[in-house]
């Protein structure tokens, strides 16, 4: 299963080519991946992603220019690899379609969360709560890490 989050474009997200600046592409991962992690809220007192958790690592491929425009573009975000303290995310952002084999692809990502208690300043593990959460957006076989 995949997340899917609708991003809106800012006029200040252009560069002086009219087209969105390479380093706003972080931040529209970054949204995304806050509108997909928070969706798991803390349950029995146990510490949730709403808790704190740090970026260990992007990675980006810009595969064409995006426009700016004043309609948003669909960011689908999907889980490869849950380890015991870090977990990573893909992500595709492009336009929205009818189908996923016309749909027109901008950038792809993808970047390595550590789950981090804001309190103590330290890393934590993943939850069995969270770990149940991520499975359901886990979309790539062998990915579950012991």
């Amino acid at each position: 299963m995949r997340h899917i989050y609708s991003c809106p474009l800012r006029w200040s997200d252009m560069d002086a080519f009219g087209h969105v600046n390479n380093v706003v592409f972080l931040r529209y991962l970054e949204e995304a991946r806050i509108d997909f992690m928070f969706r798991l809220a803390p349950g029995d007192g146990s510490p949730s992603f709403s808790g704190g958790s740090v970026v260990a690592r992007h990675e980006i491929d810009y595969v064409r220019p995006l426009v700016h425009r004043h309609a948003p573009v669909t960011i689908e975000s999907w889980v490869t690899k849950i380890g015991a303290a870090s977990l990573t995310i893909a992500y595709e952002v492009k336009d929205p379609a009818a189908s996923n084999s016309n749909a027109v692809v901008y950038v792809r990502a993808s970047t390595v969360v550590v789950p981090f208690n804001l309190e103590a300043q330290v890393p934590r593990r993943i939850t069995a709560e969270e770990k149940s959460f991520l499975q359901a957006y886990l979309d790539e076989p062998g990915a579950l890490a012991a």
